[in-house]
This record gives C-alpha cells, structure tokens and sequence, in this order.
C-alpha cells in the first residue's frame, strides 16, 4: 500500500512539483529570514563577545546597551576593584571619531581604548601586525572591513597613516574583529591614545571590565559592585542580552523581519496545503476503489500521511540546501560576515513545515475517511 501511495502522488509530476517547491520556498524563506534575523541580533552584542579576558562589564547605572554610554568617574576604577571577589579591573573607552586617508576619504569609526599596561579586552583575531605595537605612539589596530572601506581595492599593509580628528594615527595591525551592529571600521587603541583621537572631556570612562576572582561565581560579583559603588553591573552575557533586548524592544528590526516570515509561513500553507487537497480531490476514485475491496480508513490514513510526510522531507530537504548555499556564498562577504544558517533556526523551521504538512493533511484525511465506496462506481 505504500507503494501505491508513493505512486498515486508521483503520478501527476507536475503537482508533485509543485507541492516539493511550495515547501522548498518557505523552508528557504523562513531559514534564510531567521538566520539573518539572529545573526543582525548577535551583532548588537559582537563587540561585548569579543573581549573574553574580562567576566563582567560596569556601567552607568541607566545604561542600557553597548552603544549608550555615560562615563564613569576615573575613581569609579578604583572603587570597583575594592569590592570583594574582583581579581582585577581596568578601564574600557568608547567613542566615534572620524577616520580620513590622505586622499581624502573618510569613515566615523567605532573605536575602543584599551588600558594603557594589560592591553585587556583585543579580540585575539589579527591577521596582520602584532597587539603588542599599541604601546607604539600614534598605534591603531584597524579591522580588516575597516581597511577595506577605507583603501578599498588595495591590498592589506601595515604602517600606513590615518588621521583621526586630525590626529595622526598608524595602523599598526589589521584583526578580524567581530562585525559591529553597524558597518563602521573598529579600531583598538591604548585608553590614553583613544582619548586624545575623540577629544578630551571631563570625564572619559566609558566601562571598567572586570575579571571576577578564582572560585567566586560573576553572579555574586556584580551583586557585590552594584551594592557597594551603586553602579550597573552585568555578566558578558547579561549584557549582550540586554543589548538583543533593547534593539527588539526600540527598533522595528523585528517587524520588518516578521512579516517576512509570516508571509513564507501564508506561503507555504495556503499553496502546499491547497495543491496537497486538490491532488487528493483528484484521487478519491482510487481511494474509494481501495475503501471498496476492503482497505481500511487506517490504512487510507496512512497512505495519505506518507504522501503528505514525503511531500515535506523533500521539499524541506532542497529548501535547506538552497539556504545552505545562501549562507556559504555569502558568508566571506564582507557585509555579512558571520551571519551563518544556524542549526536552532533549521529546528524551529522544520517544526513550522510540520505543522503545514499536518494542517493540509487533516483535510484530505478528512475526504478520504468519510468518502462512500459507492460514489466512485456511480459515475
């Protein structure tokens, strides 16, 4: 009987064809939306992953997420590694300034200053240079998405001149810093080098990272900083899920991307789900013959869940695939580095497909179940 099924479905090729791309588009659609959708969100928190010496970030207390900031006093330094449990803690700046190439082109820049005698928080990705030339004068370290907005078309070389609000700066080095949420080059320089490129204010401090000591929990820690120094302080991850938090909260990233997905998800049901119960239409004369030498509604349900499953798993199967290649072409691209097809996201699809497949075959069981034998002799 299965065989009769598999060949009562593969009888019509074009249908067939129909219902395998119908299921292929929104498999692509809903993988290809929802990875990038996650990989944008990771985004938001990429500069945070990147320094993995430091357990916990302090803040402002109203700080939000990564991009706003408030500086600390230079003592809140100092205060924080008072508090029991804090192995070390060192300074963190962040600013903007503008980066112009000696024939005039020109980028605002997302650059982190790092403490001046431990170097805490490089991302460990070079690719060119050393970490240790920050301690040069002038030293920067540009990314590689940097250096190519910047010179693009030219070749990656080090000791080349920058200027950074009119303050000459020297790329020392080219990493492959995470992706930021927007698309400006990331430069690392010493703390005391970044504020002199952005311009001295009153205060400059924009994080203090902290390392918590051997044995204490960072849980434990950050409850100790905020109840001692009245500061925010949060885990790395914490803070990369109150960044993902706030730009779903304020952005309309997630309108944008769910009307998307639920047009692949109207897609996929109404077309598949509608080819899937003509095609049954069009066979209840061989399923009334088969009711009528005796096989059972069971048996008929089952044929019609085994068309119905096969149905899926091939259309789910050349979706994944053409997602798949999507990412892996795309993924050296310099605008979507890092946004990759994400196995949690091929779950979750697979679970939407299901519940199409379940949905068109409820109503063609439905037919089959309560078609009389008779009506295929009257005729």
């Amino acid at each position: 009987m299965n065989f009769i099924a598999l060949k009562m479905l593969t009888g019509d090729r074009a249908k067939y064809l129909g219902l395998i791309f119908a299921i292929a588009f929104c498999t692509f659609l809903l993988e290809n939306q929802t990875s990038i959708f996650a990989g944008i969100l990771r985004r938001t928190g990429s500069q945070i992953l990147d320094v993995s010496d430091a357990d916990i970030w302090v803040m402002d207390l109203k700080t939000e997420y990564f991009e706003q900031t408030k500086a600390l006093k230079d003592t809140d330094v100092n205060r924080v590694r008072g508090v029991e449990g804090v192995q070390w803690a060192v300074r963190l700046f962040k600013g903007n300034p503008i980066a112009r190439t000696l024939d005039g082109r020109f980028a605002s820049c997302f650059a982190l200053g790092l403490d001046d005698a431990t170097l805490t928080g490089v991302p460990h990705k070079m690719l060119l240079g050393s970490w240790e030339r920050l301690r040069e004068p002038d030293a920067i370290v540009l990314d590689k998405a940097g250096y190519i907005l910047l010179f693009p078309g030219e070749p990656l070389q080090i000791d080349r001149t920058l200027e950074l609000n009119d303050h000459k700066a020297v790329i020392v080095g080219i990493s492959d810093a995470s992706a930021p949420f927007l698309s400006n080059p990331v430069i690392h320089t010493r703390y005391s080098q970044a504020v002199n490129f952005v311009g001295r204010e009153r205060t400059q401090l924009s994080y203090v990272l902290v390392k918590a000591a051997t044995g204490v929990r960072p849980q434990e820690v950050t409850r100790r900083i905020e109840a001692q120094t009245g500061l925010r302080a949060r885990t790395t991850d914490e803070f990369r899920w109150d960044c993902i938090r706030y730009y779903l909260k304020n952005t309309g990233i997630p309108v944008n991307f769910g009307i998307t997905i639920a047009i692949a998800v109207i897609v996929g049901t109404v077309v598949a789900g509608q080819t899937f119960y003509l095609f049954t239409l069009e066979n209840l004369k061989q399923f009334g013959a088969l009711k009528a030498i005796g096989v059972t509604n069971g048996r008929l349900t089952r044929m019609v869940l085994l068309q119905a499953i096969t149905v899926g798993a091939v259309g789910f199967s050349f979706g994944t695939g053409l997602a798949a290649l999507f990412f892996e072409i795309t993924l050296r691209e310099i605008a979507t580095r890092g946004l990759v097809l994400m196995w949690q996201n091929v779950l979750i699809t697979g679970g939407c497909i299901m519940l199409v497949i379940v949905i068109a075959s409820l109503l063609s069981i439905r037919r089959v179940v309560v078609l009389e034998p008779a009506e295929v002799f009257r005729g």
